[in-house]
């Protein structure tokens, strides 16, 4: 059966590459209908299987040529005249051999008619298609056997269809009042039947509803719009877009054409640049957006097989390489691609700008209207010449002359400025003067004295420094005239962690440090936002805010050669030898404190200690500890939480005392301990002198300053119950509000694998474990205490403490095998194969004077701690706190250990042997 053309384009309709032959589909359907033995459904299920067999060749071509030519927009062209054809077959098909007509009648007649992004002539490979059945003014039976032949046709070859019948004044009225019925109707195209039909609906919706509501229109579109944002997220820099919703995506484009067309009532891009809405610069640009965002929406369905819109994580790297990106050092080729991405991304943000401020500028829309699609800044109502160049004009920034930048290439600096401190937009034309002023930002004016000082000021404005920033930013002003921050612009990390763009969490850091100056802070972090009060000089912090990830992508250590490039920066910037000693010691240090938090004892001396050796002073502590609040928020809205919050304040607050102290060591904890002791003493209650003497003697000194007073006496109270119980193991919970994390804490004879049960029985609940202190009394009583992530409601966090708990009375009482229920788990859970995680075990004596460290890297699954205590508790080593920290699909669990006799494991043998069997394990479950 010859039906198929091959790669080679052998016809072509309108520029629209056709994927095969309707002629010789017909001659063998015609073939098909001669065998006169055939019934109606027999007939209908032969040429079913024939079309079934041309759509799968169809699409198999059409992927090849997908994947070895990369246009998008000529597969998604080429995919809809594939559907017309598919459709006007089946139509001859049902005419003249199953409910055949030679001559339908006037009132019979019919148009099928492609709606929607089908209308659009575009077409994904797995879309739904969009039909409206048109009829004159009453549906006859045989326009219905119709309608209903094609749709189960359809249907039956595994296409999902959205349809409306309705004759043309049902189309008009319902047009009127639902904005989703109008929008389809603007891109509605004729496919088969009565072509003088569908044109009578065209006219009149022309004249009936789009000369009369252009207003209203855009007005609806934009709302609309600023939904869907909602819906699918506001940034146009999200890890996981959806290439057709999201901001920037697919979408974004439709609406500006659907505006345009609305106005203008033109069908093609060409007629929109007679119009004056685009530049022919403006146009290509559009259409290259349009190609690239067509390329993915294709190739996603194409591996998805079905319709599928997000680019996920587990899409990226095969898209990276459909699409052709290769690795460059620093970055993986799946990074350069989504930075492509985003770069488009923003690309479309740009001409929605455009498109909208020319509109604005023409007076077709109210100002409030065009508030919503331009991206703003507070504004108030001020008109007034400033006499530099500039005029603000309806709380507009407007330029007198289009030679005011060629003139003064520092005004392409002086407008921003200007901008912030009247707190105005930018004009239309102010816009287009400076993306068509760029080539003025040379080495000179980077380097002029004056235009630095502006953008110092600028970055450190106690207004808003962030909206002015992420304006430069889109404008391209700020790549270009900090040529540092321009290499990491729309640049991606790619894993689960990291949620934003490079450039984009620059400016988020710097605008929590401004939330800070300005008191915004007050909840999430106190400490943070009054330090800030105390600073003399908070002109290093916005700048190491600002600069601390510029060195991200290349092959060193972003963080010694991102200090590198601030001193270059910052001497740009005109700023004095000690503010860019302490901003590039600053970038040097910035992920120090987070790590140093949730990776230490912070109750142990060492840590403090070498924390101390690394900031010196208090000055440099408290910049530290802002920029590192400010960092770890601006990763994205859900990476900051109270326990972070909790474990900064410790490291500080100890950090702090530490660097005051004028007495030795020794004499401060002696001091310490005594004071815990004898508070201890006078709270505890009615227990008696003897009793309580007898109670503290069990306990090792470092206990009494470790813990606070009301985790003593917690301790004491259920130390005393469990001697009442036959079974003796008590377990309690509690939820600390203040930290979003729950408190877990196991009291039993030190069994070796106390920590596993706790770690296996919250595996088994899907808890995840932040924090972990062991205590062992002199006399062999286990005290182990976890900290767990909020993740649900109070009722909800206390059953799921009940379950952990009642899971760990099983556990001890032999009633139950967390080994197999574990093993059973780990068989369902879905790890993120997409990210390549390093592993990496460290073994050492070097971070603690007590205890030995044990630091394990590896990737994030359900039963991690489980195996790694395990292993521990095999080759006999104790386990007197853990710290566990989570970065996206990365885990770093650090555990403070020792040897059966409380001392550090001094063995080299020892250690490398532990070192081996986790690593072993980790590469295990990794492969």
């Amino acid at each position: 059966m010859k039906w198929f053309t091959n790669l080679n384009i052998v016809k072509k309709n309108n520029n629209i590459d056709i994927l095969f032959d309707s002629d010789l589909i017909r001659e063998n359907i015609k073939d098909i209908t001669k065998n006169k033995k055939l019934k109606t459904e027999e007939l209908r299920n032969s040429v079913l299987v024939l079309l079934k067999t041309v759509i799968l060749n169809s699409k198999k071509e059409s992927e090849k040529y997908l994947f070895n030519h990369g246009s998008g927009t000529r597969c998604a062209r080429s995919f809809s005249s594939f559907q017309d054809e598919i459709i006007k077959i089946i139509n001859d098909f049902a005419i003249f051999c199953i409910h055949k007509s030679q001559n339908p009648k006037k009132n019979e007649r019919i148009a099928f008619v492609a709606v929607g992004g089908y209308g659009r002539g575009t077409l994904a490979p797995y879309s739904d298609i969009d039909l409206l059945f048109l009829y004159p003014d009453k549906l006859t039976p045989w326009g219905e056997n119709i309608i209903e032949f094609t749709l189960y046709m359809l249907w039956d070859l595994g296409f999902k269809v959205g349809h409306a019948t309705r004759n043309v004044d049902q189309s008009i009225h319902h047009a009127k009042s639902d904005f989703t019925i109008r929008t389809s109707i603007l891109e509605a195209r004729f496919i088969w039947g009565d072509e003088e039909l569908f044109n009578r609906l065209i006219d009149k919706f022309n004249t009936e509803i789009v000369a009369k509501t252009a207003d209203e229109f855009i007005e609806m579109k934009l709302i609309e719009r600023d939904k869907r944002h909602e819906v699918f997220g506001s940034s146009r820099y999200l890890i996981e877009p959806n290439i057709k919703e999201s901001k920037g995506g697919l979408r974004d484009l439709h609406t500006l054409f659907w505006i345009g067309k609305y106005l203008y009532r033109q069908d093609k891009r060409i007629d929109l640049i007679e119009k004056g809405l685009l530049t022919k610069n403006e146009s290509r640009r559009f259409e290259k957006a349009e190609d690239f965002l067509w390329a993915i929406r294709c190739h996603l369905h194409f591996i998805a097989n079905r319709d599928d819109e997000l680019l996920s994580f587990d899409r990226q790297p095969a898209l990276a390489i459909r699409l052709g990106y290769s690795e460059r050092p620093g970055q993986k080729h799946v990074e350069r691609f989504m930075k492509h991405y985003f770069l488009i991304a923003k690309e479309v943000g740009d001409l929605t700008r455009i498109v909208c401020s020319v509109l604005e500028e023409n007076s077709i829309k109210k100002e409030p209207v065009f508030k919503r699609m331009l991206e703003t800044f507070n504004i108030k109502k001020e008109s007034k010449n400033l006499n530099n160049g500039f005029s603000i004009e309806k709380n507009r920034l407007r330029v007198e002359s289009h030679l005011v930048f060629k003139n003064d290439p520092i005004n392409l600096i002086k407008l921003f400025h200007i901008a912030d401190t009247h707190n105005v937009l930018l004009s239309p034309e102010l816009v287009q003067n400076i993306s068509r002023s760029l080539y003025l930002i040379n080495r000179d004016l980077i380097k002029n004295k004056e235009a630095n000082k502006l953008f110092l000021e600028i970055l450190t404005s106690p207004r808003d420094p962030e909206s002015i920033l992420r304006k430069m930013n889109e404008t391209g002003v700020l790549g270009k005239f900090i040529p540092e921050f321009g290499k990491i612009v729309c640049m991606t990390q790619f894993n689960l962690y990291h949620q934003y763009t490079v450039d984009e969490h620059l400016l988020r850091t710097t605008g929590f440090v401004s939330d800070m100056k300005n008191n915004k802070l007050k909840d999430p972090h106190p400490i943070s936002n009054s330090l800030i009060k105390k600073m003399d000089n908070l002109k290093i912090l916005y700048v190491a805010a600002f600069l601390h990830d510029i060195a991200k992508g290349g092959k060193q250590d972003h963080s010694i050669k991102g200090a590198v490039i601030a001193n270059q920066i910052c001497k740009r910037f005109g700023m004095n030898q000690n503010e860019i000693e302490i901003v590039s010691w600053l970038i040097k240090n910035h992920l120090v404190m987070s790590d140093m938090a949730q990776k230490r004892d912070l109750y142990d001396q060492k840590t403090i200690s070498d924390f101390v050796n690394i900031v010196e002073n208090t000055e440099k502590l408290r910049y530290l500890l802002a920029l590192t609040v400010a960092d770890i928020m601006a990763v994205g809205p859900t990476v900051w939480n109270g326990w972070k919050n909790g474990l900064l304040i410790t490291l500080y607050q100890h950090t702090e005392i530490k660097i005051n102290e004028s007495n030795s060591l020794y004499k401060n904890q002696r001091e310490k301990i005594l004071i815990a002791k004898e508070l201890f003493m006078r709270s505890v209650g009615n227990w008696g002198k003897e009793k309580i003497n007898k109670y503290i003697n069990r306990f090792n000194e470092s206990y009494w300053i470790s813990n606070s007073l009301e985790i003593q006496l917690e301790h004491a109270s259920l130390v005393n119950n469990t001697y009442n119980k036959k079974f003796p193991v008590n377990i309690s919970s509690k939820i600390n509000a203040n930290n979003t994390s729950t408190q877990i804490t196991l009291i039993a004879p030190d069994y070796p694998n106390l920590l596993s049960t706790l770690a296996g029985a919250c595996s088994l609940s899907d808890a995840n474990i932040v924090d972990a202190h062991i205590e062992t009394t002199t006399d062999g009583l286990a005290i182990d205490t976890i900290f767990i992530n909020r993740d649900f409601g109070e009722n909800d966090e206390n059953r799921r403490a009940k379950k952990i708990a009642n899971t760990i009375e099983k556990s001890l009482k032999g009633k139950l095998s967390l080994e197999k229920d574990i093993a059973l788990k780990k068989n369902t859970w879905k790890v993120h194969a997409a990210f390549d995680v390093k592993t990496n075990v460290i073994v050492t004596n070097e971070l603690s004077n007590h205890s030995t460290v044990i630091e394990v890297e590896g990737r994030d699954r359900s039963g991690l701690l489980y195996d790694i205590t395990k292993i521990l508790q095999k080759a006999n080593i104790n386990i007197k706190s853990a710290h566990i920290a989570t970065f996206g699909e990365r885990a770093i669990d650090v555990f403070y250990v020792c040897n059966l006799f409380g001392d550090r494991i001094n063995s080299k043998e020892k250690r490398k042997r532990i070192e081996y069997m986790i690593r072993n394990m980790l590469e295990a479950n990794n492969s």
